[in-house]
């Protein structure tokens, strides 16, 4: 075996090796994002075993979640502190024992806090085996290298669901959590025998650590987190809790911000922003993690709440579109090898992301066929795939040895916000806006209209023919209206989220040219070179 620490620029694998590395990585990437979305399906189940209601088995997406985005900006550091192999070894064996702790927990809150400590292990898995992959391949591959731990994170999200569906209808609900064992244990063996350490400079004293710095970034973005997940059910600022939780949030930020300024040994290094290209890829990552995620969300409930479809064919219908996504990403890979600057791609990404929604917009009904989907999603794949990589590689394009791995942090931690602000503005806005059409529709419903007591009349004689009274019948009448007025309403909500998130995709275009115009940014193209 090779040694296991290396100066930064040796990191560069050939062959075989590069070949384990890129799979153990790639592994590990789809162990932690598969983790994110399998458990929504599931839900209901653990609700019944465990005795909890809807708001306690909430916490076992929330807690996973928070300990994500807290332990992603720190990932670098950590790294750094106990070698990268040794910390992505632990990850993986925290992850995985906390898996089978999940499977066998007796009540909500031992699941919730098992939960908890497996997405402190996930969360350095996902940036950890993004810079494994960076750094394994010559600078003039990294584009490649980005299609292909993309393919891991474009598919992941889409594979939860279904895998998840499965294994709740065909076994139960802790072989969610018991699939990542075998898979855990052969990650790990691989991480020890293949992956090496950079040697970026020495580790720090307990007394030198940050722990201020830890506290800050804690209280920051596991406040927001919080705010983000149970907005919407506590009403947003009505609720104390989510007022006090978003000051703390506030106050959290702006602390770090001080202590990573002035601290002379920072656990996340925020001057690494100062590269431009860092920056727009940050954000743009934010962005997609919005529709990302955001458009993951939407789709599985519209599926399941308005046409009555299955948890495994909500998730199913998904994968023809990610599996699209995957397919191009290699080719996208080597066009960025070619010199086809990344900006023209993301642009043309961001527009085939707009067509997307505006054509989902189009098709929905109360009773929309599968077939209707097919083709928006598999566009939606395309989309993807022009913003995955483009954005990844102009993010880390121009930084070099370990800061490749706390821009990785950075962009990780931004794609994860985007997702968790995405869910939360628009179960926001389907709550707000499906009242706002119900509204609206009852105010046409005028009980003096003919077409309205028609279609009581027809209701009322359906429900006397099954032997209801007269007055049961109407009453049965006027609730069959209610629902389809609710149906309705909802599916308009839907429409509406799909038309502002098209507006947005459209807007990023105007911005994504306007910032390659005023700014004096390297291109990427020939960065990789």
């Amino acid at each position: 075996m090779a040694t296991t620490t290396v100066a930064g620029d040796d990191l560069v694998e050939y062959g075989f090796r590069r070949v384990i590395i890129t799979i153990t990585a790639v592994l590990c990437a789809l162990l932690e994002i598969v983790d994110t979305t399998i458990v929504n399906v599931a839900l209901t189940n653990m609700r019944g075993s465990l005795g909890a209601t809807l708001t306690d088995v909430a916490w076992v997406i929330t807690a996973y979640a928070i300990a994500n985005v807290i332990v992603i900006p720190m990932t670098s550091w950590l790294s750094q502190q106990f070698g990268r192999r040794n910390y992505f070894a632990v990850s993986i064996i925290i992850f995985t024992v906390s898996s089978f702790l999940c499977g066998n927990a007796s009540n909500i809150w031992e699941l919730v806090a098992f939960r908890f400590v497996q997405g402190l292990g996930g969360g350095a898995l996902l940036v950890t085996a993004q810079t494994i992959i960076t750094e394994s391949y010559p600078i003039a591959k990294r584009g490649m290298a980005q299609a292909i731990y993309g393919m891991g994170v474009i598919v992941g999200p889409t594979l939860g669901p279904p895998l998840g569906g499965y294994l709740v209808d065909n076994f139960s609900w802790p072989y969610i959590f018991y699939i990542n064992i075998p898979l855990g244990i052969i990650a790990t063996f691989l991480t020890l025998t293949f992956v090496r350490s950079p040697k970026y400079g020495e580790k720090l004293k307990a007394n030198q650590v940050d722990w201020w710095g830890i506290v800050f970034l804690s209280a920051f973005i596991g406040s927001l987190q919080f705010v983000l997940e149970h907005g919407q059910q506590d009403d947003w600022f009505s609720n104390n809790t989510i007022v006090t939780l978003s000051v703390v949030s506030i106050t959290g930020l702006l602390l770090f911000v001080w202590r990573q300024l002035t601290y002379k040994h920072p656990i996340v290094n925020l001057s690494v922003l100062k590269d431009g290209n860092l920056r727009i890829g940050t954000l743009m990552s934010f962005i997609m993690g919005f529709g990302l995620y955001g458009s993951t969300l939407i789709i599985p409930i519209y599926t399941q709440s308005i046409l009555g479809w299955t948890a495994l064919d909500a998730g199913l219908l998904l994968i023809p579109g990610s599996i699209t996504t995957a397919i191009l990403m290699p080719f996208i890979g080597r066009m960025i090898q070619k010199g086809i600057p990344q900006a023209y791609m993301i642009a043309g990404g961001f527009f085939i992301f707009f067509c997307f929604t505006f054509w989902m917009r189009n098709v929905m009904t109360p009773d929309t066929g599968v077939e209707h989907f097919w083709w928006p999603l598999i566009l939606r794949g395309i989309g993807l795939a022009l913003l995955f990589v483009p954005v990844t590689t102009l993010a880390l394009s121009t930084l070099k040895g370990k800061h490749i791995g706390e821009g990785a942090a950075f962009t990780g931690m931004m794609r994860q916000l985007g997702g968790s602000f995405g869910i939360a503005i628009i179960t926001t806005f389907i709550t707000r806006l499906s009242q706002s059409h119900r509204v609206d529709m009852i105010a046409h419903l005028d009980g003096s209209r003919l077409e309205v007591q028609q279609r009581l009349q027809i209701l009322q004689k359906g429900f006397m023919a099954k032997g209801a009274s007269s007055n049961e019948a109407l009453n049965k009448a006027y609730q069959v209206m209610d629902f389809s007025v609710m149906k309705q309403s909802t599916v308009m909500s839907y429409m509406d989220i799909f038309l502002y998130l098209g507006v947005l995709f459209l807007f990023c275009i105007i911005f994504v040219f306007l910032i390659k115009r005023s700014k004096n940014i390297i291109n990427p193209a020939d960065a990789m070179h």
